[in-house]
């Protein structure tokens, strides 16, 4: 079976979500192995920790380059046998180190319709601030594989959620997550593991 590593920064709702996929058993081509944080005391090392996945925590260290930054991470993932990764509120920009090393291999979820408020600087509640400020009647999430350029890989799927009279930053992108992110993200692992799985077995 394929393992996952599912890359996180914050919070984990995404990664939440992952998890309850697996364990329901609509994802079931891979298996999330490992997860790693780019920062300490992250709460989804302890969601990863209570559903008995292994973690790791990979720190860009001071004065580190985004090169020597992704081969660092592409060892970790090596050495853990990692097949595909999913990014889930990762805050750092991959290198093209690590996009080659895993070309084809790499999910992001985007809370937004690609190519709406998406990009550099476009992460968090920034997309939700900037739909609201643009007056857009509908928004989403963006599910794609990952190249070299930020949010600008091919898009897998799209979900549209709409924006409602009143909204905040915090309620459109709770619902965001609730109607669209946490719906596709499962979905789209699934069936990029399934695809993989069946190329390395062919």
């Amino acid at each position: 079976m394929l393992n996952i590593a599912v890359l996180v920064s914050g919070g984990g709702t995404n990664l939440q979500a992952l998890l309850d996929a697996q364990a329901a058993g609509t994802l079931r081509s891979g298996r999330i192995t490992l997860v790693v944080s780019s920062k300490e005391g992250a709460y989804a090392l302890t969601r990863a920790q209570n559903a008995g996945v292994e973690t790791a925590v990979l720190a860009r260290e001071g004065g580190e380059t985004p090169a020597a930054y992704g081969e660092r991470l592409v060892a970790l993932l090596r050495a853990h046998d990692v097949g595909m990764v999913v990014l889930a509120g990762f805050m750092l920009i991959l290198d093209a180190y690590v996009i080659r090393a895993y070309e084809g291999r790499i999910l992001n979820v985007h809370p937004s319709l690609i190519p709406a408020f998406c990009g550099e600087g476009y992460y968090g509640l920034r997309v939700h601030r900037a739909a609201l400020s643009r007056g857009v009647k509908v928004t989403g999430a963006t599910v794609h594989l990952v190249n070299e350029i930020p949010d600008g890989g091919p898009i897998l799927a799209q979900k549209a959620v709409e924006v409602l009279p009143g909204d905040t930053p915090e309620t459109l992108q709770r619902r965001v997550m609730e109607q669209a992110e946490w719906l596709l993200l499962p979905q789209e692992t699934e069936k990029l593991a399934r695809r993989l799985e069946g190329s390395e077995m062919a």
